[in-house]
């Protein structure tokens, strides 16, 4: 989960494009989507559905469930146990994820 800076991605400096609320981004091979939103700047990748207050990636390990985001069109993803892909479409979930929305 840790990147040493070691790994054959870290040798082949390989890039990964995707998205974020519409924005073309890129990441490094490896990285979690979180960790990728992190590293570009994102401050806050979900609302929560009460207040509306903007969270962000918090504990990177899954516990803390701050860093849910919308990939590909299905909310409730934890974006620091998801790798990221090129192509991925995150986006910023605003409050629950909605009722229909399947993981396939």
């Amino acid at each position: 989960m840790f990147d040493t800076g070691k790994g054959p991605a870290a040798a082949s400096g390989a890039r990964l494009a995707f998205t974020f609320d519409g924005r073309q981004l890129t990441g490094r091979a490896g990285d979690t989507v979180a960790a990728a939103l992190l590293a570009n700047g994102v401050t806050a990748c979900r609302a929560t559905p009460v207040s509306g207050a903007p969270r962000a990636p918090y504990c990177m390990m899954g516990i803390c469930f701050e860093c849910l985001v919308v990939i590909d069109g299905i909310g409730n993803r934890q974006g620091c146990l998801e790798p990221l892909r090129a192509g991925m479409r995150i986006a910023t979930q605003h409050g629950r994820r909605q009722t229909g929305q399947v993981r396939g």
